[in-house]
């Protein structure tokens, strides 16, 4: 999606905050120097202006922000949940209008579960049950 991102993460342990936390983290700071290096980036200045702008405002950031801080985790109890929750994130780009089907979005697991593997390894959500 263009302005979010919905996602099932597990975790053997460590507590959810915390992955939470390094994975926006590192994410920032990595898309933040993708961002001001990509010359030919025609948006380049607009992004940089609109995450400075948004990091000042948070005394939580160093003068920099691309992620909210909050998130919307919900707890997936059983595994009818978790497929409920899944088949929403791959129909979410074709509700969108992005494509017509959820395994044509480049950035979805969806083409895991259909076709074959996508762009990031990712866990079938089938061992997460077993």
């Amino acid at each position: 999606m263009t302005s979010h991102i919905h996602m099932i993460v597990g975790s053997h342990g460590q507590p959810l905050a915390q992955i939470m936390q390094d994975m926006k983290g590192y994410t920032s700071k990595e898309l933040r120097k993708v961002i001001e290096t990509n010359r030919s980036e025609s948006r380049r200045e607009w992004m940089l202006e609109i995450m400075t702008s948004a990091g000042k405002k948070n005394s939580n950031n160093v003068a920099f922000q691309l992620w909210q801080q909050d998130n919307h985790p919900i707890e997936l109890k059983t595994p009818k949940m978790a497929w409920q929750k899944l088949n929403y994130i791959h129909d979410n780009p074709v509700e969108a209008g992005f494509v017509s089907r959820p395994e044509d979005f480049l950035y979805s697991s969806a083409g895991d579960y259909f076709v074959s593997r996508g762009l990031v390894d990712v866990s079938l959500l089938e061992p997460l049950f077993i």
